[in-house]
């Protein structure tokens, strides 16, 4: 059965594991710019713990935090039109980050949001 509305059906519930979450966060992320955005947030945020690890300085840290919250959320906000799941599930949702530029490195994103999808049209 088909989510009503394009309404993705994970978030009707809470959710409790991580297992469940990700195909969640996946349904979340189907606009092209969005996952961009998001993978360049991340690949910047990489770097930046490259670099403090490198120099020492935790301004790094902070400068890696705006880059990936900022590309992240400007792809919400203005491509994906949703709400960050950051607001609601922050631990689940900045692993799923590095899950998902995984998935995008090794090219198994698509399968992944596809099998979210099945999974999202049997609830």
């Amino acid at each position: 059965m088909a989510p009503p509305n394009g309404i993705n059906v994970f978030a009707m519930e809470r959710i409790e594991s991580f297992r469940k979450f990700y195909p969640y966060y996946l349904l979340e992320h189907q606009n092209p710019t969005c996952v961009k955005l998001h993978f360049i947030g991340t690949g910047l945020f990489i770097l930046c713990l490259g670099l403090l690890i490198v120099t020492g300085s935790w301004w790094y840290l902070l400068l890696g935090a705006v880059c990936g919250y900022g590309f992240a959320w400007v792809g919400h906000f203005f491509f994906e039109k949703n709400k960050p799941a950051t607001f609601q599930y922050p631990f689940w949702s900045l692993s799923s980050d590095f899950v998902m530029f995984y998935d995008l490195l090794r090219g198994a994103y698509k399968r992944r949001l596809k099998e979210a999808k099945a999974i999202s049209d049997e609830k």
